[in-house]
């Protein structure tokens, strides 16, 4: 597995863990910072756990010798970042959205492209 690879999970891992235990344990604190409001708090804790789920398979992915062992994981994680972006982009191309969820946008789209990248290059 490529050093790149790696470090594409090792990022993720700090990223989703940061976001998801954030969201899961104090949602309305968390939203409330960036003027998110109003918050539902069962979709935040929801969304909250999926991170969290993230990051430990991307740990697991981290930890990982060969691209063999992380194929699935990769693939998942394309579907998720390119489906994610996908959705938020409808909605910042229909209405004015404060600069955090052009933000969560950004960080979407980069991880999309480098998880698409080491999809195709199967390192």
């Amino acid at each position: 597995m490529s050093k790149s690879l790696r470090y594409t999970f090792l990022i993720h891992v700090v990223v989703s863990l940061i976001f998801g235990a954030a969201l899961l344990l104090a949602p309305g604190r968390t939203l409330g910072l960036f003027g998110w409001m109003p918050v539902d708090p069962l979709i935040s804790r929801l969304l909250g756990a999926a991170l969290l789920a993230l990051a430990w398979s991307s740990y697991r992915g981290w930890g990982a010798i060969s691209y063999e062992q992380v194929s699935v994981l990769v693939e998942m994680e394309v579907i998720f970042t390119v489906f994610g972006s996908v959705g938020l982009l409808r909605h910042l191309l229909k209405a004015w959205y404060p600069w955090y969820v052009w933000f969560v946008f950004a960080v979407l789209i980069v991880f999309a492209i480098a998880w698409t990248y080491h999809l195709w290059k199967k390192e």
